[in-house]
């Protein structure tokens, strides 16, 4: 067995070799995603249609085989013969474009998230010591609006100063519903009366508040654009009407209206390219990428 690089020519060099041995051909990869994006592609020119073999399948069947050891090789082997033996396969038919474009923007908004998660940890942290009584008002992570108020007023100081009734007119004119803004306003001023004392570093500490709530909300708009995005790439997906009326009925139901164009295209990635050989099988990566995507839901709440 011959280990070929990943390089052009070096494909269509061992693809040409094979197809000369003789007919038909079975090939198949535990991979479908951006590490063998090439050789697909070379195969497809080729004429020549591969199957997923998924990764899981390839562990069961190589305990079938002499030795222990898991190598590439020993994984090719076991991938070439599975394939040779079972025909149930799905074929990797769906453009290659869809794949590439949807796992792009999946991972990347799953960087933001992540980011997110340390920016709002980060807030929490910085604003328990200077107002702890604000930090526990409200849960930054879901209100918007007490994200807007963070960018003006981070102090008991300031925010007494301006009294509830300015406060609340300060919210309304950036956006906020009236009856969200008295009430984010009342517990701010509620917060700010039960802290007279002045923490050390309060000055410096404001500025970093209002610096990372300011990110928070941008981050939050660019989040917003990417499920965009990600919407507009997946409805170019030949299976798009099926699998959005899945995942929009299991995101309403766990309670988060905003998950579903990243659940949608991480269903998409997790299935790492082919079409769904059956309903059972469909099923099974519709609640897995459901759980991984309602893991870490983006809930920017309400002005």
């Amino acid at each position: 067995m011959e280990k070929i690089a990943d390089d052009e020519a070096a494909v269509l060099d061992a693809v040409e070799a094979i197809l000369a041995l003789g007919s038909p051909v079975s090939w198949g990869a535990d991979i479908s995603s951006a590490p063998s994006a090439l050789l697909l592609a070379l195969l497809a020119a080729c004429g020549q249609d591969p199957v997923y073999v998924p990764g899981k399948t390839v562990n069961r069947m190589s305990g079938a085989y002499r030795g222990e050891a898991k190598t590439d090789a020993r994984d090719a082997y076991v991938i070439a013969e599975t394939v040779r033996h079972r025909g149930d396969f799905a074929p990797i038919e769906v453009p290659a474009q869809i794949a590439a474009d949807l796992a792009l923007l999946t991972a990347h908004r799953s960087d933001l998230v992540a980011d997110r998660v340390r920016m709002i940890n980060r807030l929490r942290e910085v604003l328990t010591g200077i107002f702890p009584a604000l930090e526990r008002a409200f849960d930054y992570s879901s209100s918007k609006g007490a994200l807007t108020l963070l960018t003006g007023y981070q102090t008991p100081e300031r925010i007494r100063r301006i009294g509830q009734a300015r406060l609340n007119r300060w919210l309304v004119k950036r956006g906020m519903r009236i009856d969200r803004a008295g009430a984010i306003a009342e517990k701010a001023v509620d917060a700010a009366k039960a802290q007279l004392t002045e923490l050390p570093g309060q000055d410096v500490a404001a500025r970093i508040v209002a610096e990372i709530t300011a990110a928070l909300l941008s981050l939050d708009e660019r989040i917003a654009r990417l499920d965009k995005d990600i919407r507009a790439t997946f409805a170019a997906h030949p299976q798009a009407a099926i699998i959005e009326s899945t995942t929009l009925t299991g995101a309403e139901s766990a309670g988060s209206p905003t998950a579903s164009p990243a659940l949608e295209g991480e269903l998409w990635r997790t299935n790492s390219g082919p079409t769904f050989s059956g309903t059972a099988r469909f099923g099974d990566l519709a609640g897995f990428a459901l759980k991984k995507c309602l893991s870490v839901p983006v809930r920017t709440g309400v002005l």
